[in-house]
Parts: structure tokens; C-alpha cells; sequence
């Protein structure tokens, strides 16, 4: 077992990232079907949208030149309608909201802004600004403008635009194939009776969870025995999937063999061990075409760290154009201080602009609470070693939405 490295945070990240440098195959489906996917090409406007002129509102169609006179209510215009009729002067046209405004009318009054006279007549305001509530064909998108680009990641609201535009099929990328498991003899899956000396598996649930939060679909492998014969076995069959991850085993504990097991079936590690706490034990390489990320074995490094540099990588892998954390800025809420000359993670709470560490930031790798207490993260670099109350900082967002 080789000695863990020092790799800094930045150069693990970009290392990682370095991997997802072919995008995977494409294919057509229908887009009920499309949601969390992404696009394997360019959309542009097939249809203008709106697609004629229409009234934004219930009212009255009207020429602007027959502001603040008796006008005769002419005809009602629906949805779906098409009227040919022509307004001469001192005449209206009722008109529902969407409905197709006839091309003599340039102006559109809601019922409640005029007066309603006797007879089938309409009193008009005269303060009125021409174009009022007239929503001109291709106001929002004209034909042949670019909708997405490639690698946008489809959404309800992108997916309510083709629909708008009467698309039906669209080309994505294929969902990448990811598999999880973990190690150690000691481990019991949550349906298992666990003994005091024995623990449950969390992180194979917890990380199959926040790829799941993030978009992607992971299979659990089970629970690999801490025998190196049979490590060997296990990932020479694994190589099926383009990204393998593992929890726990790659340490320096005598038991420790998925290094040793991974490097036997061909892999070429990018580092082994990155200068952060939590999570220095953590390896990421490739083996063959499939990559494998071994996180650390205690739950809370296994999941900050997965969170931290694996969902970027697969986002990139499944070609997302967007695949970077979101950054939100805050202010310390009290003074933190950190041992200098690594990179610490610092979780927390963003709340009304400021940021309050959870537990003071004393609380160990293998605990599940501070996860749970948390909803963004603090990334400190190596040369800080204080951090004042008030001060301005950069957070992850990784639990909700401000």
C-alpha cells in the first residue's frame, strides 16, 4: 500500500474534471421522457411566440386613433378564433385573453377600464397607451433564434418551450451507468440485525441518494469482503460501467485492499489522497474506459467529498454544459478558526445572508448529523487560518434552494 499523497483541492478537482473528455452516445426520445436529461444538441425556434398577435388580457380590441369616444361593440373575438373582420371607426371588438386580435385594431382595453354603456356600446378612456396589451407575433422568440444550446439540462420550464414549439422528440445523451458498494467485513445492510461491534452500511444509501438528488441513477453493488482475492474477482467484472465508486478500503489499514485490487485489473490513478479534512483518503483514476472514485470510508467525508468533486465529473460526463457548483456569497455569522496548510471543509447554515458553522466545526468524519444539520458548504484554502465575524465568503449550496 502506497503512501497517501498531499494532492492539493484545486488540482484534484481539475484532475478529475480532466477525465470526462468524451461525451457519451446520443438518442431520440419523447420529451415525457426528457425530464433531468440533457440535450446532445442545438434547438432553435421552429415557430415565432407568440405565433400571431394577441390580446394579453380580457377587453376590447380597438383602433388607438378611437381613444376617449362611444364606441359600437362590433363582434366578440375567442381563443382559437380567426376573425377577417375589418373595424371602420367608432367600433370595437370584445376579445379574450389569447384570441387572435384582427389586424385593424392596434390596442387592447381591459373590460374593468372602460364603461359599459347601454345598447351594445363601450365608453373608452382616452389615456391610452397605444399597443396596450397587444402581444406582437414573435415578441418573446422569432423563428430560426436559438432556444438551448448543447448540454442544457432539461427542466420544466425548458421542456414547457418545446412543447410551445410542437416539439416532440429531441436527441439527449445517453444516462451514464454508475455503481456503488462499499467495503469492510463489519458492514450490515439496514435490513440486517446488527450486533454492537457490527455497523450499517450508510454510505452505499447515502450516495446513491445524492446522485439520485443530482440527477443520475446509480446501481448498489454490494458490499465487497475485505479479502484482496476477492476484491480482485469483484472489479474485473465491474468494468461495464463507466464510473465505479467506492467507499472505504483504500487507507493504510492492514485490511485495506481496493488499491491494490483496482490497480491488479489495470487502473491508473490521477492521485491518492488530497490535502482536505475531512476526506484525505480519496483516489480517483481510470480503469480501462471506466472511472473509478474511491471515496473515504467514514460517512460524512464519503458524502462531502462525493458531493464536492464527483457530482461536477458526472455532470460534465453526461455532458451538462453547466456541471459547476453554484456559488452563493454570504457573511460569517461569529469568528471561525482552522489549522492553516490544508484545505478545510467547513459545513454549515446559510440563513438571511450569513453563514453559522455547525457544532463550532467540531464534529469527526464518521459522524451523520452534521449532514443533516447542513445546507452548504465552506471551502477554506490552505493559507487561512482565521476567519472574522462579518467576513465575506463564497459558499456551496447543497441542500435547498436560496
Amino acid at each position: 500500500m502506497k503512501k497517501l499523497t498531499s494532492t492539493p483541492l484545486k488540482d484534484a478537482i481539475e484532475l478529475s474534471l480532466g477525465l470526462a473528455d468524451i461525451k457519451p452516445s446520443a438518442e431520440w426520445i419523447c420529451i415525457s421522457e426528457a425530464l433531468g436529461r440533457v440535450l446532445a444538441e442545438e434547438i432553435k425556434c421552429q415557430k415565432n411566440l407568440p405565433s400571431f398577435n394577441n390580446s394579453a388580457l380580457d377587453g376590447y380590441a380597438l383602433r388607438h386613433s378611437d381613444s376617449g369616444k362611444k364606441l359600437y361593440i362590433k363582434d366578440t373575438v375567442f381563443a382559437g378564433q380567426n376573425k377577417d373582420d375589418v373595424l371602420e371607426e367608432n367600433e370595437c371588438f370584445k376579445i379574450m385573453t389569447g384570441a387572435k386580435i384582427p389586424k385593424s385594431a392596434d390596442t387592447i382595453v381591459a373590460f374593468e377600464d372602460a364603461q359599459a354603456l347601454a345598447d351594445d356600446y363601450v365608453l373608452m378612456p382616452s389615456n391610452i397607451k397605444k399597443g396596450n396589451a397587444f402581444r406582437v407575433k414573435g415578441e418573446e422568440l422569432a423563428k430560426g433564434e436559438t432556444l438551448f444550446s448543447q448540454g442544457t439540462l432539461i427542466n420544466s420550464a425548458v421542456l414547457a418551450m418545446l412543447a410551445s414549439q410542437g416539439i416532440s422528440q429531441i436527441k439527449v445523451y445517453k444516462k451514464i451507468t454508475i455503481g456503488v458498494f462499499s467495503t469492510g467485513d463489519e458492514l450490515k445492510e439496514p435490513w440486517e440485525s446488527a450486533r454492537d461491534d457490527e455497523i450499517y452500511n450508510v454510505n452505499s444509501s447515502s450516495l446513491i441518494a445524492l446522485f439520485s438528488e443530482h440527477g443520475f441513477v446509480a446501481d448498489y453493488c454490494g458490499v465487497i469482503p475485505d479479502s484482496l482475492m476477492e476484491s480482485k474477482k469483484y472489479f474485473a467484472k465491474m468494468k461495464r460501467y463507466d464510473v465505479l465508486v467506492t467507499t472505504g478500503g483504500i487507507s493504510m489499514g492492514e485490511a485495506d485492499f481496493v488499491e491494490e485490487a483496482l490497480l491488479s485489473n489495470g487502473l491508473k490513478p490521477l492521485f491518492h489522497g488530497i490535502n482536505i479534512k475531512p476526506g484525505r483518503p480519496t483516489m480517483i483514476g481510470k480503469m480501462d474506459s471506466t472511472i473509478v472514485a474511491s471515496m473515504p470510508g467514514n460517512p460524512l467525508a464519503a458524502y462531502v467529498n462525493a458531493f464536492l468533486i464527483l457530482t461536477p465529473l458526472l455532470k460534465k460526463l453526461q455532458g451538462q454544459r453547466d456541471f459547476q457548483h453554484k456559488i452563493l456569497k454570504a457573511k460569517m455569522a461569529k469568528e471561525l478558526k482552522v489549522k492553516p496548510n490544508r484545505t478545510n471543509l467547513v459545513l454549515g447554515t446559510y440563513k438571511e445572508g450569513s453563514f453559522f458553522v455547525t457544532g463550532e466545526n467540531k464534529y469527526g468524519s464518521g459522524m451523520i448529523m452534521p449532514m443533516i444539520q447542513s445546507n452548504s458548504l465552506l471551502v477554506l484554502d490552505e493559507n487561512t487560518d482565521i476567519l472574522k465575524e462579518g467576513d465575506e465568503i463564497n459558499l456551496i449550496v447543497f441542500k435547498g434552494t436560496f
